[in-house]
């Protein structure tokens, strides 16, 4: 070769032919190469290069597929991370609306209690205050009762006193005038505009 520069390329025969190309469709069905592939190896005619190129080929098929598993892997756990702490997330919100909510239901019943409570002091202080009022107005009632009571008991003294003295009057007169006894049996209770009916003469 050195001394006359002759090369030697030795084509593959038909059976050799045949065999690479089974084993092209082989890889191609399995999926192990693309299309691209296929038409690089066919293009060697060097047989051994040929299936040197299918390993290679099939190798960075292989090795392509399993890192584009791997991304999906990885990707369907991230993904499948951010949907729980969505999840985490959304439970904790739907927790605090219900604490909230059985927070604002409390404070409610609380204030409605409260509300109750200055209603019945209120309904208290104003019924206190009628019973005081009425109190009042009875023993002033009471009070004017006693004082009437008092007070017709001291006319009735006062006209006791008098028919008294008028009697004792006309005794005084009998004896000197030397009349007749006079009958004063009703003289406390017939007399009618100043006039006393004890003395009458039906005469």
């Amino acid at each position: 070769m050195h001394d006359f520069g002759i090369y030697l390329e030795l084509e593959p025969d038909e059976e050799e032919k045949q065999q690479l190309e089974q084993n092209i469709q082989m890889a191609v069905q399995s999926g192990q190469i693309g299309l691209e592939d296929v038409i690089d190896i066919r293009e060697l005619r060097n047989l051994k290069l040929a299936n040197e190129l299918l390993k290679v080929r099939k190798r960075k098929k292989q090795q392509a597929d399993q890192a584009a598993q791997q991304a999906n892997i990885q990707a369907q756990a991230q993904a499948n991370a951010q949907a729980s702490e969505a999840a985490a997330l959304a439970e904790l919100q739907k927790q605090e609306a219900l604490a909230q909510t059985k927070l604002q239901i409390e404070q409610g019943k609380s204030q409605f209690e409260i509300q109750k409570l200055e209603k019945e002091a209120q309904i208290k202080k104003e019924l206190m205050t009628l019973e005081f009022q009425f109190n009042k107005q009875l023993a002033e009632a009471q009070a004017a009762v006693i004082n009437t009571k008092d007070a017709y008991k001291e006319d009735r003294k006062d006209e006791r006193t008098k028919i008294q003295a008028t009697q004792q009057s006309e005794l005084i007169n009998q004896r000197k005038n030397d009349t007749l006894p006079k009958n004063f049996e009703s003289a406390g209770f017939d007399v009618l505009g100043g006039f006393d009916l004890g003395q009458f003469d039906p005469k």
